[in-house]
């Protein structure tokens, strides 16, 4: 039995409940209501998590990280930044990923509901039906690094549409106008927020950009390479500058340039969103926009911690988002 379910049968808001069960004594409602509540509960045979009840009192405990892709170094940052977190404040943190099991997310939310962690944070994406059983739980949780699908809202997420529109406007600086994008998936939040700041920089620029402009891929090596040759065979041959999702994907575009005897970046300048170690060693060196991703680990664990589940939490860590100017980028042509 969830508060959810107590509050139905008690014809109030599991606000109420939460706060008749903690016997919080700034609750003001009518005796009557009050009774409904207690009867409820005893009805149902509802029994409070404790685990969740230590992790609002900021006793030692365990917290949950799910991510999509443990081979996304993308992720790496995050968990680093919050383990530290979780450690600093007396908690531990176990991570795990949802990745090519449809069921492994039902699984999450069980241990959360059970109270095996006391609180848990979500970078991976949720089904409606995931969201709705998140919600009924009334424990800690938190998405980070994209938004929440539900009505009540709790996520945590960088401002990927400045990172975008920083990309774009170094291009442009260079004298870049004919520039494609390389944008990541369709359902990934992360990608749509990128994509809007492409469009924003080149329209405040005064360029169009064409449906044709812009190639989807997963956020992988390949996506970025299939990405780039479904952009060359459009006949955007003629762009000069390409910027690209993530770095990961950039990976692929640099080989498929390379494999169409396109030089970088005397022919096609390339930037891409995160600077992971890989960027500098890469062939040419990849300019980057480099993203506060251990900032936001840290912060998600500061969020969850702080607050409760009936909190509404929408926050952007923007700090620290910054070009990082190298080899892959340069002037346009003018041959």
């Amino acid at each position: 039995m969830t508060l959810v379910d107590v509050a139905r049968l008690a014809g109030v808001d599991k606000a109420i409940v939460s706060r008749v069960v903690n016997e919080d004594p700034n609750l003001v409602i009518r005796p009557d209501t009050r009774e409904r509540v207690v009867e409820a509960i005893a009805n149902l045979g509802y029994r409070p998590n404790s685990a969740a009840r230590s992790l609002r009192t900021a006793k030692a405990g365990t917290l949950g990280l799910v991510i999509p892709d443990f081979a996304n170094p993308v992720y790496a940052e995050i968990i680093t930044g919050a383990e530290s977190a979780a450690l600093a404040q007396g908690h531990v943190l176990v991570t795990g990923s949802s990745t090519g099991d449809n069921s492994s997310m039902d699984r999450y939310l069980d241990l959360l509901g059970q109270g095996r962690v006391d609180g848990l944070m979500l970078a991976s994406p949720t089904t409606p039906r995931e969201q709705q059983k998140l919600e009924s739980l009334n424990l800690p949780w938190m998405m980070v690094n994209r938004r929440d699908t539900g009505d009540h809202h709790r996520f945590v997420i960088l401002n990927d549409a400045q990172a975008a529109k920083l990309a774009v406007e170094h291009l442009l600086a260079l004298g870049h106008e004919k520039i494609v994008h390389v944008a990541g998936p369709f359902g990934a939040d992360t990608a749509r927020r990128r994509a809007t700041g492409y469009r924003q920089a080149m329209k405040h620029a005064g360029l169009d950009v064409r449906a044709e402009s812009i190639a989807r891929g997963d956020y992988t090596p390949g996506g970025g390479a299939d990405a780039m040759a479904e952009l060359l065979r459009g006949g955007l041959d003629v762009a000069t500058a390409v910027f690209v999702a993530n770095v990961a994907m950039a990976v692929g575009v640099l080989d498929t340039l390379r494999r169409r005897g396109l030089r970088v970046p005397e022919d096609v300048s390339v930037v891409a969103v995160h600077d992971l170690p890989l960027a500098e060693h890469l062939v040419p060196a990849l300019t980057t926009v480099r993203m506060p991703l251990q900032q936001l680990g840290a912060r998600a664990v500061e969020l969850l911690l702080a607050s409760s589940p009936e909190d509404e939490v929408a926050e952007v860590v923007d700090t620290a988002i910054e070009l990082v100017y190298r080899e892959s980028t340069a002037p346009v042509s003018n041959g």
